[in-house]
This record gives C-alpha cells, sequence and structure tokens, in this order.
C-alpha cells in the first residue's frame, strides 16, 4: 500500500503514538522524518496532548534527532485557547502547555470561579478538589470547552488515562456537555488549515481522532500500528488509506529516501 508523494502538499503527523511513546522514540520515526524533510514534504506535528508547552515539545523531538519550528507544531491547548476570548476569565484543569496556549491567548487563568469558560486538558494533578473547583464553576455559567476526546494515552507501560476521561468527570460531575477543540473538531482543523493550506496526507495511530481529522480535512489517511492501535484491531472508526505497523515503514512503501 501507499503510493509516491509529491512535494506539495504537508504531512500532518502525530506525536504520541506515531513519534514516541512516552517520549521514548518508536524506532525509525526520527529518520522518517529526516527523509521526508530531504524529500521536500512540509510537515506538520498535530497532538492532541495539551500538557506539554511548545518548547517542551520541540525538545522531545530534538531529542529524537528532529528540528521542528514553532509554525510546525500544532496542539489542542493552541486550539482550545483559540476558542475564547482574548479578555476570558478561564479555569485551566491542564497542564504548562494549557497554560501556556491561554496566555498567549490574552486569556486571565483563574485557579477558581466564578469564570468564562473551564478548559480541561492532560494533567496528572487532576484530584477531587480540581474537579470541585470545576464543577462549581461550570454549574455557575462557565462554558466547558475539552482539548480532545482521547480516552486514553499511549505509553510503554500500555494505555494510561487520557484527557477525555478528565473532561468526562467533569462534564458527568456538572451535567454540562463539553464542546472540543482537538482533532478532529473543527478549531483544530482550522488551526492546521492557517499553517498548511494544502495536505496530502494526516498520519495517526488513532481512527476515531486523526482518520476522522483526515476525512474533514479530505485528504489521504495513513494509520500506524505504533500505538493505541495495534495488529489484530477489530472494525476502526475509519477505515484508513494505508495501514503499516510504523512511520518508517510508511515513508518507505510511499517511495521516500529509497
Amino acid at each position: 500500500m501507499g503510493s509516491p508523494v509529491t512535494a506539495s502538499g504537508a504531512w500532518v503527523i502525530d506525536l504520541d503514538g506515531v513519534l514516541w511513546l512516552a517520549g521514548h522514540e518508536i524506532p525509525g520515526s526520527g529518520d522518517a522524518v529526516d527523509k521526508l524533510r530531504r524529500h521536500g514534504t512540509p510537515l506538520l506535528f498535530a497532538t492532541n496532548n495539551a500538557d506539554p508547552t511548545l518548547s517542551d515539545l520541540a525538545a522531545r523531538l530534538d531529542r529524537i534527532g528532529i528540528r521542528s519550528g514553532p509554525h510546525e507544531l500544532v496542539t489542542s491547548a493552541e486550539a482550545a485557547a483559540a476558542m475564547v476570548e482574548p479578555d476570558a476569565r478561564v479555569l485551566a484543569c491542564g497542564g504548562p502547555g494549557l497554560v501556556e496556549a491561554l496566555t498567549a491567548r490574552g486569556a486571565t487563568v483563574v485557579e477558581t470561579g466564578p469564570a468564562d469558560a473551564v478548559v480541561v486538558g492532560m494533567t496528572r494533578d487532576f484530584d477531587y478538589g480540581l474537579l470541585t473547583r470545576a464543577e462549581l464553576a461550570v454549574r455557575g455559567g462557565a462554558r466547558l470547552i475539552g482539548t480532545n476526546e482521547d480516552p486514553t494515552h499511549p505509553t510503554p507501560e500500555g494505555l494510561l488515562p487520557g484527557s477525555g476521561a478528565l473532561v468526562a468527570a467533569v462534564a458527568t460531575a456538572a451535567q454540562q456537555d463539553a464542546v472540543w477543540a482537538g482533532k478532529p473538531h473543527r478549531p483544530m482543523m482550522e488551526l492546521i488549515r492557517s499553517r498548511a493550506p494544502r495536505i496530502d496526507r494526516v498520519v495517526g495511530d488513532r481512527p476515531a481522532t486523526d482518520g476522522r481529522l483526515a476525512r474533514a480535512l479530505g485528504v489521504r489517511y495513513s494509520l500506524v500500528l505504533s500505538g493505541v492501535t495495534g495488529i489484530g484491531h477489530g472494525p476502526l472508526e475509519v477505515e484508513p488509506d494505508d495501514e503499516v505497523d510504523d512511520l518508517a515503514t510508511l515513508v518507505a512503501q510511499a517511495g521516500i529516501g529509497n
């Protein structure tokens, strides 16, 4: 499967489960990105993980031999920040990446309500106190925004709770549905389009997000089996155009760098 691509359109590449697992390089991913660059293929690294800052992501990429520019990094934290007004009061249930994006937007990040919005993203500091403050703010009129729906987060030890699980806790307690920012939803799609008007394909390990994003963008979807979706999987939310073991195999099958 796979076919040669031209340098006219970008590849939108997921991070967790495609380039690394919990920061540990998936074998061959750095070399695959280098081949794409030498081929002249524009790249965007698009992640639903709102926890790390942009400099954290750049440093992680650098550790596996991938240099990146700020314009190449697209996060669900940035997409969520674009959904609030610059002067909004926002209760951020998330890590430093979410706080960074909201601050760059011009929002005021608060620790308790009242608030205009509650934004929930990936954080390992989620506890009953944070859930209570978020729930009360939403019941007080704050808009509930989830950075992404991913229920799990891939690691070498297995699948751990993801942002979607944390958003679900707040939504259940507040009895209020969330609106969504990250892949495959419109805020993330518009952010990607603003960085790369021409796109060839989306590469990712989760059909429910990466696959649906590709279909929304009207481009090719390449599923890699190095993350959430493994060999021997059952029915998929979106059938991929390519299904390969990992990014290195996909680049080789596309005839790049051979």
